[in-house]
């Protein structure tokens, strides 16, 4: 997603400073003409705009406050934009660390996954003050091409963990629904096309099919290599359990979603992009 993202800059005239800690990652943004960064206070003390794109709430809170992190760098006014999919009290918890040292901290976690990031077309879910949110749309808008103001910091990852536990939702009733036409001897790809004609019309039948050979470049026609990864889906629906269970909310599905997300994580589909549980299913209905 990251790197997408940077190219995306770079190719609307933007001069980069990058971090990462794979090199391999860095070096093909500076061969592309990115300079590279030695640590995340390295790259701070050298930009006044600084995005972060990281898997986990842990990350966050390392990259941002921990030993040689941005805060030990930053400079007065500067802003900073995380993209990353977290928990709202941990960008809440980064923001007061950010708003001490001087800087301007979003949340601004995005939605439409590696070919969204690819086309430049992601969705930004934006917290932070609207004057500031305004300020860094025009930026946004490098790469993606929508960006909503959602409320206060917090606020854009609280949307996100919620777009998220609905894309799960969807990527398994879709797969659920393509495995049973398959049984009842339907074409997948013929019970697609009903599906997309139809009221069973979704973003994971129409966009990003889970069965192979139905979409053009996805995941499923690459033995689910690429994409979302099935840690990281997981990783957001616990999110979503966490952040139902403290304001009391009932998602029976979105449980039952989690559950099946970690049986497959634990069952050798973590590096394998979500919408592999499309195969997974069907391997329990084989192991019958």
């Amino acid at each position: 997603m990251g790197s997408n993202m940077a190219q995306h800059l770079m190719n609307k005239g933007h001069q980069l400073v990058v971090y990462d800690v794979f090199p391999e990652a860095m070096t093909a943004l500076a061969d592309k003409g990115a300079l590279i960064a030695q640590s995340p206070a390295d790259l701070a003390q050298r930009c006044d705009r600084i995005i972060s794109m990281l898997p986990t709430c842990s990350h966050v809170r390392q990259v941002y406050c921990g030993d040689n992190g941005v805060l030990s760098g930053v400079k007065t006014g500067t802003l900073l934009i995380d993209s990353s999919t977290i928990d709202p009290n941990t960008s809440q918890e980064v923001c007061r660390a950010s708003q001490a040292k001087g800087a301007v901290f979003l949340d601004a976690p995005v939605s439409g996954a590696v070919p969204a990031a690819r086309a430049a077309t992601l969705t930004f879910m934006v917290g932070g003050n609207a004057a500031e949110v305004e300020a860094i749309k025009e930026l946004l808008l490098c790469m993606g091409k929508n960006v909503i103001h959602c409320g206060a910091v917090g606020s854009g990852a609280a949307a996100k963990i919620c777009n998220n536990m609905m894309l799960a939702i969807g990527m398994v009733g879709t797969s659920e629904t393509l495995n049973l036409a398959k049984r009842l001897g339907l074409d997948p790809k013929l019970m697609t096309q009903i599906l997309n004609v139809s009221s069973g019309r979704s973003w994971t039948s129409e966009v990003y099919n889970p069965v192979p050979g139905i979409g053009e470049n996805l995941p499923a026609g690459n033995d689910y290599k690429g994409g979302f990864m099935t840690q990281l889906i997981a990783k957001d629906l616990g999110l979503a359990q966490s952040a139902a269970t403290r304001v009391n909310a009932p998602t029976p599905l979105g449980t039952l979603s989690h559950q099946l997300y970690r049986l497959m994580k634990n069952n050798g589909y973590a590096t394998k992009d979500f919408s592999s549980v499309y195969k997974f299913i069907q391997e329990l209905e084989d192991k019958k």
